[in-house]
């Protein structure tokens, strides 16, 4: 079975991009491909010019660990350390000085507007939407060329969801590149552009206009 059949995408520097799909479309394994968790048997994939497709494990656990930043949607917090912890996490893995782990880590949680007074709280104090601001702190920590974001308000109510993405826009705002998956169309409207994916394949607005159009898939997915 192939999960992705022929797909081309170019994701620009700075672009909030969605992609959409129902269970089972592909979109998960993009986003693996995308995350460097999954090897295409085929094609070429560059990040930042990179051909990943050239490099050992170790070189892609490096790159994982310092252009890539992921946020999921059951957050994948460690829930008894503290959320500075949390955050500093990923720096414990790169080279940066452990006297300015706790800075940048503090950066991190101010850039996605959690307040200083949660900083030493347990993750599991927090709010989902103050988790999910956390989670998302820990995928900037590193300063990544790309933030992958997979169901990022799959767990949480409409007023946190809006919360969690205007932190997004925001972030996208300040020049981030950030790729979210949903089957959410109203999350999807707060995307500069949509794809959508179907049996593994990439469909162009027209072909998914056709598609749903003729099989009234668009309140399934």
């Amino acid at each position: 079975m192939h999960a992705l059949r022929g797909v081309t995408l170019q994701v620009a520097r700075g672009e909030l991009l969605c992609i959409m799909g129902p269970s089972g479309s592909g979109k998960s394994t993009l986003m693996n491909t995308l995350g460097c968790l999954d090897t295409p048997t085929s094609g070429t994939y560059r990040l930042e010019g990179l051909d990943v497709s050239m490099l050992t494990d170790d070189e892609l656990a490096e790159l994982r660990a310092t252009r890539l930043g992921f946020v999921f949607q059951s957050f994948n917090l460690l829930p008894r350390a503290t959320v500075l912890r949390n955050v500093v996490l990923p720096l414990t893995y790169t080279d940066e000085p452990r006297s300015g782990r706790r800075e940048r880590a503090a950066a991190a949680l101010a850039a996605v507007g959690l307040p200083v007074e949660f900083f030493e709280h347990r993750s599991n104090e927090l709010s989902g939407g103050q988790m999910q601001r956390v989670a998302i702190a820990r995928a900037l920590v590193n300063d990544p060329a790309v933030i992958l974001a997979d169901e990022p308000t799959g767990n949480l109510d409409s007023a946190t969801s809006n919360m969690v993405l205007k932190t997004f826009s925001r972030l996208r705002e300040d020049g981030k590149t950030i790729v979210l998956i949903t089957h959410d169309p109203e999350v999807a409207a707060w995307a500069d552009r949509t794809v959508h994916i179907r049996d593994g394949k990439l469909l162009t607005d027209e072909e998914e206009r056709e598609y749903t159009a003729r099989t009234g898939a668009r309140g399934r997915t």
